[in-house]
């Protein structure tokens, strides 16, 4: 075998390892149902029930996911989340899901799941949904209304948003291929840190005058 080709198959398995490590591990079981009583963690996750102890009830949910949220607040947003906590069996498999809700006019946020591709699939009225391609690149946006039954994917770690441009309430299925996607807001996650960034340092960032920043801090 020529040095070439052995170094070429060395970067190969690297890069394989890298993008292993970019997911969810797969289960090395039939499942892992949580057990909610134990304080254990393994990787971000809970300790396995014992199976022999497992039933039906660990895969099951009924929490009225066919409900709207309360939306009276300035998003005009809710979700609602089912995860291990909600389905201990859920544990390990590296899926969550959401309902969430939109009011008329209502808006999620521009934000990032830094673990997650994201699928949507609306149940009612009509939202726009867009992300934007990272950098080296363009920037591009990409978007779209997406209306009762039609489904919108969003890829992994781009920053992306949705908002209700509908005549009435919107509501939507979302499931994330990741037990912890992860939630970064963009406008909290700058302007609403714990001990707050330099604000002379964001206003050159974003352009934008020291006090406009300083007035931003402070409504996060």
């Amino acid at each position: 075998m020529s040095f070439k080709i052995i170094i070429f198959s060395t970067l190969s398995l690297n890069l394989l390892y890298v993008i292993t490590l970019a997911f969810d591990p797969s289960p090395l079981q039939d499942f892992c149902v949580a057990d909610l009583t134990s304080s254990a963690r393994l990787s971000g996750v809970r300790a396995c029930k014992d199976p022999a102890k497992v039933e039906a009830d660990d895969f099951f949910f009924r929490g009225g996911m066919h409900l709207a949220g309360n939306t009276s607040n300035p998003t005009g947003s809710a979700s609602a989340t089912v995860a291990v906590n909600q389905i201990p069996g859920l544990n390990t498999l590296g899926l969550i899901l959401l309902r969430v809700d939109l009011r008329r006019n209502g808006f999620f946020p521009p934000h990032i799941h830094p673990r997650a591709t994201e699928l949507v699939t609306v149940l009612e009225g009509s939202m726009e949904i867009g992300f934007v391609t990272s950098h080296p690149g363009s920037n591009k946006h990409f978007s779209k209304v997406v209306q009762k039954g039609d489904v919108f994917v969003v890829p992994v770690g781009l920053v992306h948003y949705a908002r209700n441009v509908g005549k009435g309430n919107a509501a939507a299925l979302v499931a994330f291929n990741s037990q912890n996607p992860g939630f970064v807001f963009v406008p909290g996650g700058v302007f609403g840190t714990k001990p707050p960034i330099d604000a002379g340092y964001l206003s050159r960032a974003f352009m934008l005058d020291q006090k406009i920043v300083e007035d931003l801090q402070k409504k996060f």
